[in-house]
């Protein structure tokens, strides 16, 4: 068996929530799970988060398997309704969800339901992606009272700079300003905006990446808010080259060694989510220390640097991120984001995940 692995570790995903719960102590949570729980297994992830208020995810068909492993608290479509049809499996399942354009509020009032349902209005306060303008929300919330299929509101927008040193401000004052009036319960802060913006922190926060142990901040390590690595990718030295100074590794031969090295080739590549763009000199965790990676990245193996670790073998581990190496740092070397790469992972459906 291919020695490639991701080691998901459930108790790192539970003390992040929990983490989360301390720094946010008088808001609900509302766990971010899309995209597979972030390429960490969705069901899984639901049981080591199970203590949240909320789960949020994109589609019904991911609603209907976290009901499925007995999850009964709220369950959020961040995207809202994808078709008229939708409706009565989201009543079925009695979730809540995102309204964010004309369409969605025309299948709200379309259709007679038994149960009426919970829906977070979500207003474009300037990231422009989804979302009504803020002048349209009196009307809104108007036809949304009036609406026998709607049972609470909840107002909620997204942040676009919260990581960044613009922050806020703009933002929230333009949610604060057309919500001001209303009594419904609020929801706006993502990762980044419960980690530094108090004011953020209303009746529901809406952690993401933090829950996985990666950070949303370029100059905020993970370390420097405490959340804790839950997957570590792991795999094996599988050969090793010794090569004279002058000679070239890999692909385009780009890598040009300058001294005598002993080169280490390791079981994972581009095809199983590591990146590609990845550059020499990206941190790798060998043995028991940490080196670098060098020349290009190919689609099943990548190419370390052995010189310092005499001890390495064949067979040796190999820890791309997790405890000794940040998939930030990787993110960083590779001119993306974290967030990807842990995605990245679980999307290659080559990488078994296993749970620690």
């Amino acid at each position: 068996m291919r020695p490639l692995k991701a080691y998901i570790d459930l108790s790192a995903l539970t003390f992040n929530l929990k983490l989360v719960k301390k720094i946010a102590k008088n808001s609900k949570v509302m766990a971010v799970l899309k995209a597979n729980a972030y390429g960490h297994g969705l069901i899984e992830s639901v049981k080591a988060i199970k203590s949240a208020e909320g789960i949020a995810i994109l589609t019904i068909e991911e609603a209907a398997k976290i009901r499925k492993a007995g999850f009964k608290n709220t369950i959020l479509l961040l995207e809202g309704l994808f078709a008229a049809e939708d409706i009565h499996q989201a009543e079925k399942l009695n979730l809540n969800i995102v309204v964010h354009n004309d369409q969605q509020m025309d299948f709200l009032g379309d259709v007679t339901l038994k149960n009426p349902i919970n829906v977070h209005l979500k207003i474009n306060t300037g990231m422009n992606r989804l979302g009504f303008p803020p002048d349209q929300i009196d009307y809104l919330i108007e036809n949304l009272n009036a609406n026998p299929n709607v049972s609470d509101i909840t107002l909620m927008t997204h942040f676009a700079t919260a990581d960044e040193k613009e922050g806020i401000t703009k933002q929230l004052d333009c949610f604060n300003r057309v919500t001001n009036n209303y009594n419904f319960s609020s929801s706006v802060a993502n990762s980044a905006a419960l980690c530094k913006f108090p004011e953020a922190r209303l009746d529901w926060v809406r952690p993401g990446i933090m829950l996985y142990g990666a950070s949303p901040f370029e100059d905020i390590s993970a370390k420097e808010i405490d959340v804790k690595p839950v997957m570590s990718l792991m795999s094996k030295i599988i050969a090793i080259q010794d090569i004279k100074k002058g000679q070239a590794v890999g692909y385009g031969s780009n890598f040009i060694a300058k001294d005598d090295m002993r080169i280490g080739i390791v079981a994972c590549g581009y095809g199983d989510g590591y990146p590609r763009h990845a550059k020499t000199g990206t941190p790798i965790f060998v043995h028991d220390k940490t080196t670098k990676t060098v020349g290009r990245v190919s689609m099943d193996m990548l190419y370390v640097d052995l010189s310092k670790i005499e001890k390495a073998v064949i067979g040796s581990k190999v820890e791309m991120w997790g405890n000794h190496i940040s998939v930030d740092e990787v993110a960083k070397n590779s001119g993306t984001v974290g967030y990807e790469l842990l995605c990245n992972i679980s999307a290659s459906s080559r990488v078994p995940l296993d749970y620690i």
